[in-house]
């Protein structure tokens, strides 16, 4: 019986055929290291390594990469308000989350690529896009013209008829109602300087915005057309869809093949959130006495298509 995955890109079940035969390539959306994830990262992160297992067992020739965004608004941030560098601030974090992953028994990725070290693989997939009329710079900033990419929209449905040209959106994370140009490379300000997250480029000293960081790192560990891109499903606009747009604008080649999004956690019946005090770690969950064996079994035991509701 062939395998096959509901593919969000789709919205369809599809027969997994990967590019070159007997071998898959996949990307999974990890952590953003300011802070240990939490339990609904975790469902992610082992439907992952479902995922990676179920290919192993399956007969393929797997490679699995990992990203660790080392670099962004919240890293930066939190690093400032400790007064370390960038490094100094998400190294503990890196750890602590390798911690976290034998513990709930993961199976590693065969490359965890960190932001921070990929820096010139973005600056020159920015470098081509502003070739091909996809970005311009403003302001010391890159920026991507979604408007000069027809096929923007088209793995999240976003409604793109109130786009207007050249409006624009700096922030790493915003809602789906913003739907503006989003930020490629970030013009350096004194809180990047302060903690050193600041690189030179033709358009001036910066560092990346988000989105970009994710497209240089699938692409140099698993070519610029791949099978799998896993993440959760509140990834999928805007992180995806502007990978793809970035991606694709860069190389004029298919960037992913399946997209595959996992349903968010829910806590007692409602979204997590700092303010319901709902939020809760691995850490939370063994210090209340449950076993990791446990803990596993709680986060696959729904369809990762389906809702979990987490209840003590």
């Amino acid at each position: 019986m062939p395998l096959r995955f509901y593919n969000t890109l789709s919205r369809s079940l599809e027969e997994f055929v990967p590019i070159e035969p007997g071998t898959a390539r996949v990307y999974a959306c990890g952590p953003t290291v300011y802070q240990l994830p939490h339990i609904g990262n975790y469902r992610t992160f082992l439907f992952n390594d479902l995922l990676h297992r179920y290919l192993d067992w399956k007969g393929f020739r797997v490679k699995f990469v990992m990203n660790l965004t080392d670099v962004d608004d919240k890293t930066i941030l939190g690093a400032s308000r400790q007064g370390v560098s960038l490094d100094t601030f998400t190294e503990p974090v890196i750890r602590g989350f390798f911690q976290d992953l034998d513990t709930l028994g993961v199976r590693r990725a065969h490359v965890y690529p960190r932001a921070t070290r990929h820096i010139d693989e973005m600056i020159d997939i920015i470098r081509r896009l502003i070739e091909r009329g996809h970005a311009y710079v403003a302001d010391g900033s890159v920026y991507y013209d979604i408007s000069s990419f027809p096929g923007y929209g088209k793995l999240s449905r976003v409604e793109l008829a109130e786009v207007r040209r050249g409006e624009r959106v700096a922030a790493d994370e915003y809602e789906k109602s913003d739907i503006r140009d989003f930020a490629l490379w970030k013009a350096a300000k004194e809180i990047d300087r302060e903690v050193g997250a600041v690189w030179s480029t033709p358009w001036g000293e910066g560092r990346p915005g988000w989105h970009i960081e994710c497209s240089a790192m699938s692409m140099a560990e698993l070519g610029e057309t791949f099978d799998i891109h896993t993440g959760g499903e509140d990834l999928a606009f805007p992180h995806h869809e502007d990978e793809i747009a970035q991606s694709e604008g860069a190389t004029g080649k298919p960037f992913v093949r399946y997209w595959l999004h996992v349903k968010h956690l829910l806590v007692e019946g409602e979204k997590m959130s700092k303010s319901k005090g709902n939020v809760f770690s691995l850490l939370d969950l063994r210090e209340r006495g449950f076993r990791p064996a446990a803990i596993r079994y709680l986060l696959l035991s729904a369809h990762y298509r389906h809702e979990l509701n987490f209840t003590f």
